[in-house]
């Protein structure tokens, strides 16, 4: 049944038109919108809400975790142009090159033996320095910030490593660091000095690079590089320095001369190419250092 709108009186639902007043039955008027209150403009005003946004945390920002006791952590944090090594020691020690201490804080000591006559020496040979401070403690150490890379080597204690001269920064005091003595021909002519740092044992190791290091891997192969920016390299490679092309002539010819190549089984970490900032310092440094000259 439904109700006529005209004359009000109820008819059947299969009836066009009404019995009482005779009037067309029309479809019902839809109902009138609700009255607004208050409410509804205070919701119809409030913004809707921001969809979750996930804001992922930066791969170089260090982690505030301290290491198990007995341990350290090693961690290179990156500012702009800035690259600095931090290392975290809950009751541990490490050595660092002198020199690299930037600032620390925390729970630590520092301890600095006068150098021996036979230190004095390999100091003076592998341009490293002749005292290496040994800090021990709890607390974090922060390294001199530099231009050029901080690279992390892990030692198991299987293996010899061979550094760049001047590019050992720090270590853990399970290694132990030495002198590499190259062949006299190799050392004249291949850029790399007699003496270089060795690291053995077990433990990290920082070490300084130009540019981003490579890790390649020999497998019995030769690597040959026109350059000394092999900043590291296993014990157990052969190094030497030889022409580029067979006979005289040919080295004259190809424009190569001698190139430093390493045979065996082992790797070779190779910083190729220096990062920007230390290409602007090699670039202007000089120029820099003439003008403030000229000032004063």
């Amino acid at each position: 049944m439904r109700q006529c709108v005209y004359c009000g009186s109820r008819q059947p639902d299969d009836v066009r038109f009404c019995g009482e007043c005779g009037r067309e039955l029309a479809a019902a008027p839809p109902p009138p919108p609700p009255r607004p209150t208050p409410s509804m403009y205070a919701a119809a005003a409030m913004p809707a809400p921001a969809p979750a946004m996930h804001v992922p945390v930066p791969a170089s920002q260090p982690s505030s975790a301290m290491p198990s006791p007995g341990q350290t952590r090693f961690e290179v944090i990156q500012y702009e142009m800035w690259r600095m090594g931090k290392i975290v020691l809950n009751q541990a020690g490490v050595v660092l090159e002198a020199g690299q201490l930037h600032y620390m804080n925390g729970y630590l000591q520092m301890q600095a033996e006068a150098p021996s006559l036979g230190g004095l020496a390999k100091s003076f040979l592998t341009k490293e320095k002749a005292v290496r401070p040994y800090y021990s403690g709890s607390g974090e150490i922060y390294l001199t910030p530099t231009f050029g890379e901080v690279n992390l080597l892990e030692l198991n204690g299987a293996e010899q490593w061979v550094l760049d001269k001047g590019c050992y920064l720090a270590s853990d005091v399970g290694v132990q660091v030495g002198v590499f003595q190259n062949k006299m021909m190799t050392s004249l002519l291949g850029g790399e000095g007699m003496f270089q740092t060795t690291v053995n044992g077990a433990g990290k190791v920082f070490y300084w690079s130009a540019g981003p290091v490579q890790r390649v891997e020999l497998q019995g192969q030769t690597l040959t590089v026109d350059g000394s920016f092999a900043v590291a390299r296993t014990g157990s490679l052969e190094y030497r320095v030889e022409r580029a092309a067979k006979g005289l002539l040919g080295s004259m010819f190809s424009g190569e001369g001698l190139v430093n190549t390493f045979t065996g089984y082992g790797v070779v970490m190779l910083a190729p190419m220096s990062n920007r900032y230390m290409t602007l310092v090699s670039n202007f440094g000089s120029l820099h250092a003439a003008i403030r000259a000229i000032k004063h």
